[in-house]
């Protein structure tokens, strides 16, 4: 059912549009995934919006930084059909990932703490270097072989060829750089962004690099958290209110 008028004010489309610099089509698609709530018409069929409307757009502008465009929509529109418990399991699922996130970070920096010296590429391979194939790393990781034939392909990982049976066989410093590589992948990191990462871990002083790419991981999860926070004050100002 259309929502019922909060007050006298009566306010169009461009109205609500023009505060947040977005567009009347924009206002008309919020409308209909739930974000707004459904407007009354005018006699002539006009959307006839409230100042209901002006605080759901401002709590779902509130609501993107931290849970994003799909989560946001999902969180309102759910308030919006009486469904609250369905609005916080979503908002729970994006404190849930900024959690694992930070698991991934802590992982991530521990690994860089526990790197092993780059092994001699000259040295022959003996016991301890005889190194693992692409099946078992990959059942290590959790990822499919074929992942990490990807991630050679994008230069982030040079394990050599067995030179009897031509398999891939990932040394010490291979298998680091694939778990370095996983878990970059999992904090969000194109594969474009690790490749110089791990090719400067490679050279001296390569550690830095990394260091200065987690601590901008480290800034990227504060700026989210304080994001969260800030829209589930937007959000239960709206709820105090509106219901």
């Amino acid at each position: 059912m259309p929502e019922k008028l909060q007050s006298d004010v009566r306010l169009r489309p461009v109205d609500l549009a023009r505060a947040h610099g977005l567009s009347t089509q924009a206002i008309r698609n919020y409308e209909e995934a739930g974000i707004l709530p459904a407007a009354e018409r005018s006699a002539h069929g006009y959307r006839r919006y409230t100042p209901r409307h002006a605080a759901a757009l401002t709590t779902f502008v509130a609501l993107l930084p931290g849970h994003g465009h799909r989560t946001a929509t999902g969180i309102l529109a759910a308030v919006h059909r009486g469904a609250p418990d369905e609005a916080f399991t979503l908002i729970d699922e994006s404190h849930v990932q900024l959690l694992a996130d930070r698991r991934t970070l802590r992982s991530v920096e521990s690994a860089l703490r526990d790197l092993a010296p780059e092994p001699d590429a000259a040295a022959p391979a003996g016991p301890g270097r005889a190194g693992v194939l692409i099946g078992p790393l990959a059942d290590e990781l959790g990822v499919r072989p074929a992942t990490l034939r990807a991630w050679e392909r994008a230069g982030l990982l040079r394990p050599r060829r067995d030179p009897q049976t031509g398999y891939r066989v990932y040394d010490e410093s291979a298998v680091r750089d694939a778990r370095l590589t996983h878990q970059l992948r999992r904090g969000g990191y194109p594969l474009e962004d690790i490749a110089p990462l791990l090719g400067q871990l490679r050279s001296a002083g390569g550690r830095e690099p990394l260091a200065e790419a987690l601590r901008d991981w480290h800034t990227r999860l504060r700026t989210r958290a304080r994001a969260l926070l800030g829209g589930a004050a937007a959000l239960d100002a709206y709820l105090e209110r509106y219901g």
